[in-house]
């Protein structure tokens, strides 16, 4: 099974489009779970047992992790190690760099934090790419679209009257020969995601930006399946994970997990 299959299966198997993110602030963890990387531990822990049954993956975010240091790495392989074998697991990492950095970068997300998937900045080209999508097993998802504002310095730029982001998704299509490549595509710029969509063929989408930072989940989820034609999974974050700040957190990142799953399920079943 490649990634994209599992991508797939993982949704048929939960019922769900919902990737979750695991953004862990130390400051945001209740004081419940403890303190420290201990109490970061036992925080992820109760989030994704209360979630397994109704997230499709599941998305460390490596920067949180590096940055306590030896032992933030150590957390994040511990929490990974804890993720259930049939849920996807993308390793937010936004690598980039020259094809021999890149194979260790790969080996590194790959093999030491046995990731299923990891996030990629092309802008550096195939050769910073490569080593990513060359494991038949492994996929990459390719910064696309971003939700973030500052998007529009670089990705909304035009070459010869096409926009820079829709470059990278065709660039990206051409690369995806063996189903390892995927896009990320902001639901804060939903207008924008059928274009990309159509320029990506069957590439799964990672579609972040709802919740916190306002993105529209109707258009995002219509627009990034081709109407539940096509692979994509949207990223809640700091929505679900900090749905409640006291100790019935885990129950409340449940609640908001079904709440949305409900929301795209009756999309799904009503006619665009």
């Amino acid at each position: 099974m490649n990634a994209r299959e599992k991508l797939i299966a993982s949704c048929e198997r939960t019922k769900s489009q919902l990737c979750i993110g695991l953004d862990i602030d130390p400051k945001r963890v209740p004081k419940s779970c403890g303190e420290g990387v201990k109490g970061m531990f036992q925080f992820a822990m109760k989030i994704i047992a209360a979630t397994a049954d109704i997230a499709a993956a599941y998305k460390p975010n490596m920067a949180f992790f590096e940055a306590l240091g030896p032992e933030g790495l150590s957390l994040l392989k511990h929490i990974i190690g804890r993720i259930p074998p049939e849920a996807v697991i993308i390793l937010d990492a936004k690598r980039g760099d020259i094809g021999n950095t890149a194979e260790f970068y790969a080996k590194s997300v790959f093999d030491l934090f046995k990731a299923d998937w990891t996030t990629v900045n092309p802008y550096m080209g195939y050769d910073s790419v490569k080593p990513f999508l060359e494991r038949k097993d492994k996929g990459a998802f390719i910064l696309c679209l971003t939700s973030n504002a500052g998007a529009q310095d670089f990705q909304w730029q035009e070459i010869d009257h096409v926009p820079l982001y829709l470059h990278v998704a065709r660039k990206a299509a051409a690369w995806n020969k063996d189903d390892t490549c995927g896009l990320v595509v902001g639901a804060t710029y939903p207008d924008q995601i059928g274009p990309i969509r159509e320029a990506a063929g069957d590439m799964p989408l990672l579609i972040p930006g709802i919740g916190a930072q306002g993105g529209d989940l109707e258009k995002a989820i219509r627009f990034g399946t081709a109407n539940f034609t096509k692979p994509a999974v949207i990223n809640v974050s700091r929505g679900v994970l900090y749905a409640s700040e006291g100790e019935d957190f885990d129950k409340a990142a449940r609640n908001e997990a079904i709440r949305l799953n409900d929301i795209i399920s009756r999309l799904k079943n009503t006619p665009a």
